[in-house]
């Protein structure tokens, strides 16, 4: 018993893992990464997609001097004309600045790297940055920490319920509490600190971290009172975890706060 006990557990942290690891890479605020070569020499960059406290600088790393940038920007989504400005060399970096905007407002830039008759334009699909408020790291760290352990306890559960195992309503309701916590709790706290609304889900939005947050919690509610009423409703909890790994799958973020401009 206590060997298959480690072998599901072993199961489910390489699963919430995996799911974590999957959040952070397709997020739209992951950073727009690649490679330019450039007067033979081949270099990479990475370019911010997500800023807090005052101008987000622009940042390349390009040792050869001959190489000049200019920094090209404009506020998305619109079809404003785009804003132009040289990049300031200091050692091996070109350095630019891009406005603050105020929180959930958007910038899409791109990066205009020059070698003599050479030009690249970096990326070649415009990144796009969104800005917001400062999330003190005391509301920021347990949220994580706490959204992922949910996860880490609803595919523990999931994984006893296909073995009927006899914990199974113990991890359920360790998943549920953890997610009340951290979707439920702070994750209003987070997303009023850095875009100035507790909640901009249904009813009152489409952001779609909410709801996808609102249907796991639903689903996860049901799964609880299942288990606490019928403790072998096991098919409860593995339709819950389905809607959590699906919900894991949506990259975070996507329709999240945005000024619409126009």
């Amino acid at each position: 018993m206590r060997s298959r006990s480690a072998l599901l557990w072993a199961v489910a942290l390489v699963i919430t893992a995996a799911a974590g690891t999957y959040q952070e890479r397709t997020g739209p605020t992951y950073p727009a990464r690649g490679v330019v070569t450039l007067g033979g020499q081949t270099h990479a960059f990475k370019l911010t997609r997500s800023w807090a406290a005052g101008d987000q600088p622009v940042e390349v790393t390009m040792p050869d001097p001959a190489v000049q940038g200019r920094l090209r920007w404009r506020r998305y989504p619109t079809a404003d004309q785009w804003n132009l400005g040289d990049m300031q060399r200091d050692g091996d970096v070109l350095r630019a600045m891009l406005p603050h905007q105020p929180p959930a407002g958007k910038l899409e830039y791109q990066v205009e790297l020059v070698r003599g008759p050479e030009r690249i334009v970096i990326p070649q699909t415009s990144a796009v940055t969104r800005f917001k408020g400062e999330v003190p790291a005391g509301i920021l760290a347990p949220h994580i920490a706490s959204i992922f352990c949910a996860l880490l306890f609803m595919t523990r559960a999931g994984l006893e319920a296909l073995v009927r195992g006899p914990r199974l309503r113990a991890f359920t309701w360790a998943g549920v509490v953890l997610m009340v916590l951290g979707g439920f709790i702070l994750g209003p706290m987070v997303q009023k600190a850095a875009f100035g609304a507790y909640w901009t889900g249904i009813p009152w939005g489409w952001d779609l971290t909410d709801n996808k947050t609102l249907l796991m919690g639903i689903a996860w509610f049901v799964a609880a009172w299942r288990v606490s009423t019928r403790p072998q409703a096991r098919w409860s909890v593995l339709l819950g975890l389905v809607v959590a790994l699906g919900v894991f799958l949506v990259p975070h973020s996507t329709w999240g706060s945005e000024i619409k401009w126009q």
